[in-house]
C-alpha cells in the first residue's frame, strides 16, 4: 500500500496524455501534461507548498502566521489547501475578472479574498499585487509569498515539473516545449532545466494578446498592458520570476481562439480544463503544424475546468462575448499583410539619422523599426525627428537611436485583427514579429483600406 501522509504529498507526478482530435494531421504530435489532476487542480500546487516549505526552513514563515499573496485564483488555492494542513491563517488579493467559482473555492477554504478593480495599471495602489503588499506591510508575522518575482517560484518547476517532463520522455526525447507565461514560474523553471539536461528542446512561451511578455521578449521594454479574458496566463507588469533567457520563442494567443480551443479539449479529448490550457494547446497545435510529421510538442494542462462553469464553458457567455466558434470575424493579420504595398523597412540603432531619413523617403513610410545586435529595438517615427529638428537638438550624423522611441505595439501574425484597435487606440503603429524577425509595419490607413476591400 502507497499511503500518502497528506494531501500534499500527492503533488505532481501528472500523466503524460497524447491529444488525438485537436491536433490536425500532417502535424506533429502534441502531448499534454494534466496539470489540472493535481489536488487543488492546478499546477499552481507545485509551487504553493514548494515555497511554504522553503518560507518556513527560512523563518519567514511561523506557526500560526498569516499568508498573503495576489492571485488569479489557482496559486490562492494551493496555498490555501497548504494552510489548511498547516495552521495558518490566508488573505489573497484576485482582480474582479476572475471566475466566482474561483472566488468561493478560496473562501471554502477559510481564507480571506479582498477583489480589486482589473482594469488599472501595474503602478496603481489599487492593483492586486499592490494591495497585498500593503496587507503584508502592515500585519506583523504576515509572509507575502510574492509569485511574480521568487526565485522559488522557478525553482518549484525546475525541481518538478521539468524533472518529471525530462524524466517521462526517456531524457528529453522530444522537440518542444509551450508553457503559458502568467508569472513566468513553469516556463523558466522548465526551461532552465532543459537547457542544461537536454538544450535540443524548443522552449516556447504563449503569452495572451494585452498582456506584456512578448512585448518583453522581442524588445526589452514594458509596453502598455490591455485586458484580456482568459485567466491565469499573462500579466501586466514585469516578472522576475520570468527568465527570458532560456526562452527561445514566444507566441501570442487571442482569448477567442484559448477559449475555443478549450472547449475543444472538454468535448474531443475529455479533458475538462481551463482557458489557459486552450491557450497553450493552441500555440502547441501551431508549432506542431510547423514541425510537421515525426516530431513531438509538449505543452501543460495548468488547470481544471470547475472554475469557468459561469465563463467561457457556458454557451451563453461566449455568444454574448462574441467569442462563438462559428462567428464571423474580422480576419488574421497575416491575411492584412498580404495586401500592404512594401516589404517591412528595417535600419540598424547605430545607422547614421541621414539614412533612416533616406529610407523614409525613398520607400514612402513614415517610420522605421530600429535593430540592435539582431533583436528588435526601438522605432524611428517622423515626428521624433520633427520634435528634434524643432528643440534644435538635430544632427544627421547621430546614430538613428538617439531620436528614436520605445515601440508601443508588437502583434503576432495570426492575432486577430481586431487586436490592432488595441495598438491604434494608442496612437501607435502595429510591428509584426515573427520568431524575432520584423516581417510587417502596419498603420491605420492599411487597416482602412482593408477592412473596406472586405466590404
Amino acid at each position: 500500500m502507497k499511503l500518502k501522509p497528506n494531501i500534499l504529498a500527492a503533488i505532481g507526478n501528472t500523466p503524460l496524455v497524447k491529444l488525438n482530435k485537436v491536433v490536425p494531421e500532417g502535424a506533429a504530435e502534441v502531448w499534454v501534461k494534466c496539470e489540472y489532476l493535481n489536488p487543488a487542480g492546478s499546477i499552481k500546487d507545485r509551487m504553493a507548498a514548494y515555497i511554504v516549505e522553503r518560507a518556513e526552513e527560512a523563518g519567514l514563515l511561523k506557526p500560526g502566521g498569516l499568508i498573503v499573496e495576489n492571485t488569479s485564483g489557482n496559486t490562492g488555492q494551493g496555498l490555501a489547501m497548504a494552510a489548511a494542513i498547516k495552521g495558518y491563517r490566508c488573505i489573497f488579493t484576485m482582480p474582479d475578472k476572475m471566475s466566482k467559482e474561483k472566488q468561493d473555492s478560496l473562501k471554502a477554504y477559510g481564507a480571506e479574498v479582498i477583489i480589486t478593480p482589473t482594469d488599472v495599471p501595474g503602478d496603481s495602489p489599487e492593483h492586486y499585487v499592490n494591495v497585498a503588499k500593503k496587507i503584508a506591510e502592515d500585519t506583523p508575522g504576515a509572509f507575502y509569498v510574492d509569485q511574480y518575482h521568487s526565485e522559488w517560484n522557478i525553482d518549484a518547476h525546475y525541481h518538478s515539473t521539468g524533472k518529471e517532463i525530462f524524466e517521462d520522455t526517456d531524457g528529453g526525447k522530444f522537440d518542444a516545449f509551450v508553457g503559458g507565461t502568467g508569472t513566468g514560474g513553469t516556463v523558466s523553471g522548465v526551461g532552465r532545466y532543459f537547457k542544461e539536461h537536454a538544450p535540443n528542446v524548443k522552449i516556447i512561451g504563449a503569452d495572451p494578446l494585452g498582456s506584456v511578455h512578448y512585448h518583453l521578449f522581442h524588445t526589452k521594454t514594458l509596453p502598455t498592458a490591455h485586458v484580456y479574458m482568459v485567466e491565469g496566463i499573462g500579466e501586466d507588469i514585469e516578472c522576475r520570476a520570468m527568465d527570458f533567457s532560456v526562452v527561445d520563442d514566444m507566441r501570442q494567443v487571442n482569448d477567442r481562439d484559448s477559449f475555443v480551443m478549450a472547449r475543444r479539449l472538454v468535448r474531443e479529448e475529455g479533458m475538462f480544463v481551463g482557458g489557459s490550457s486552450g491557450s497553450n494547446v493552441h500555440v502547441a497545435v501551431e508549432i506542431a503544424k510547423e514541425l510537421g510529421p515525426g516530431k513531438v510538442v509538449i505543452t501543460v494542462l495548468p488547470d481544471h475546468g470547475n472554475r469557468y462553469v459561469s465563463k467561457f464553458l457556458n454557451d451563453n457567455w461566449m455568444k454574448e462575448h462574441g467569442f462563438t466558434e462559428t462567428e464571423r470575424e474580422l480576419g488574421f493579420v497575416e491575411e492584412l499583410m498580404k495586401g500592404l504595398k512594401s516589404r517591412p523597412i528595417t535600419a540598424n540603432a547605430d545607422a547614421p539619422l541621414r539614412d533612416v531619413v533616406n529610407l523614409m523617403r525613398e520607400n514612402g513610410v513614415s517610420q522605421i523599426p530600429l535593430i540592435e545586435r539582431g533583436k528588435l529595438n526601438a522605432i524611428v517615427h517622423e515626428s521624433d525627428i520633427l520634435q528634434k529638428m524643432q528643440k534644435r537638438e538635430f544632427d544627421l550624423n547621430a546614430p538613428a537611436k538617439s531620436v528614436s522611441s520605445p515601440i508601443g505595439g508588437l502583434i503576432y501574425p495570426k492575432a486577430r485583427i481586431e487586436e490592432l484597435f488595441h495598438i491604434f487606440a494608442a496612437d501607435n503603429v502595429a510591428v509584426v514579429v515573427d520568431s524575432s524577425n520584423v516581417v510587417g509595419v502596419i498603420s491605420k490607413i492599411d487597416l482602412i483600406e482593408y477592412l473596406s476591400a472586405r466590404r
